[in-house]
């Protein structure tokens, strides 16, 4: 009988041999496997029932909000309203008429395909878990934390609040990265200020919180999968981050959760996904909602998704962060505790993308 202990050993064993391939998943796949690694299979607790799964059937009756930005003069207070109702039920919705040139996104998929595509021996000069290094290349962040590998690799990209230096991208996303991280910045920065107006504060307030002063662009790239009912793209989680802009391109396969049931976030051509964070729904005292969303494996692909993460965790700071004193009362107590990005981000990461929230953590135990 094979013990514990030793099926443990084995696990870390491919585990490592893996991360040290330097290849992520594109590089098993090439192989040309038909069948998944054990390290990607998703055990039987992640499919039990009471925790909706991929295996569910989807809500058709329901879609994501789309929030039209092109007049935000004349038809400001139903922008803010359209944003308000998304940002406080289903943490999602999508943004069209944005300002950002279709070119842009384009490019920027094509240069985010493209650094994947290289050679593995080029990629691997990049591939690293050095927590404070801002461009790397590396497949799951949580690896030897999490209980199976999600089926996806991801180029890490540390645009600010320190301007990154040009040079330290690969040069076959180099120019794509640099022009999209300004132009999704500026969307960041339209977008917390409508944010704040939909809380009921001066449109400056979010702002105020550096809440668009750092921002990180993932560029993830989710290989076709021979067997993709066992395993994911990317497994349930929320986002560490005040906001997050999601450009995807037309493949598919993003869920949100609502209500107990996984809802597909179509590919809207021309459009960005947008969703709260944990530290937006920690800061607005569980007003805005940070909802838990996944992306199923495909048999289709690849797959590629560049994400802007808005979040300061990676810039040294004393500042605290807890519920906005101007949303508190008598009848609304704040739920949570001040806390540090970095003691916030630590923990994040610390626990990985187990299924469970990390606001937890940070809320206050009350009496009933």
């Amino acid at each position: 009988m094979v013990s514990p202990n030793s099926t443990n050993q084995a696990r870390l064993q491919q585990l490592k041999d893996f991360d040290e391939s330097k290849a992520g998943v594109k590089g098993i796949v090439d192989k040309g496997i038909t069948k998944i690694p054990s390290i990607f299979v998703r055990p039987p607790e992640f499919s039990a029932s009471g925790d909706p799964s991929s295996s569910q059937p989807t809500r058709t009756q329901f879609s994501i909000p789309i929030v039209d930005l092109a007049d935000t003069t004349g038809l400001h207070d139903d922008v803010v309203a359209g944003v308000r109702q998304a940002a406080e039920t289903v943490g999602f919705f999508q943004v069209i008429n944005h300002g950002i040139p279709k070119r842009v996104l384009e490019e920027m998929l094509a240069a985010a395909r493209g650094f994947h595509e290289l050679l593995t021996e080029v990629k691997a000069e990049y591939y690293s878990r050095e927590q404070m290094r801002k461009v790397k290349f590396r497949s799951n962040f949580d690896l030897y934390q999490t209980k199976f590998a999600s089926w996806r690799d991801s180029l890490f990209c540390v645009m600010g609040p320190e301007p990154l230096d040009p040079q330290e991208l690969p040069d076959v996303c180099r120019d794509a990265t640099m022009e999209y991280s300004d132009h999704v910045h500026k969307l960041g920065v339209t977008l917390f200020e409508l944010l704040s107006e939909a809380l009921g504060l001066k449109s400056d307030h979010l702002l105020g919180l550096d809440c668009a002063k750092g921002h990180v662009i993932l560029s993830h790239y989710y290989p076709p999968c021979p067997e993709p009912e066992l395993t994911m793209g990317t497994t349930k989680h929320s986002d560490p981050s005040f906001l997050t802009i999601l450009l995807q391109d037309q493949i598919g396969g993003l869920q949100v959760l609502y209500e107990n049931q996984w809802v597909d976030v179509p590919p809207v051509p021309g459009a960005l996904v947008v969703n709260i964070g944990d530290l937006l729904q920690l800061v607005s005292n569980d007003r805005f909602k940070s909802v838990e969303h996944q992306v199923l494996a495909n048999h289709a692909g690849p797959r590629v998704s560049v994400a802007c993460f808005f979040t300061l965790n990676f810039y040294p700071s004393t500042r605290l962060y807890g519920p906005i004193k101007e949303l508190l009362s008598e009848d609304h107590p704040p739920l949570y505790r001040e806390t540090s990005l970095q003691n916030f981000s630590a923990h994040y990461d610390g626990k990985g993308l187990d299924g469970n929230s990390a606001l937890t953590r940070f809320k206050w135990q009350r009496q009933q």
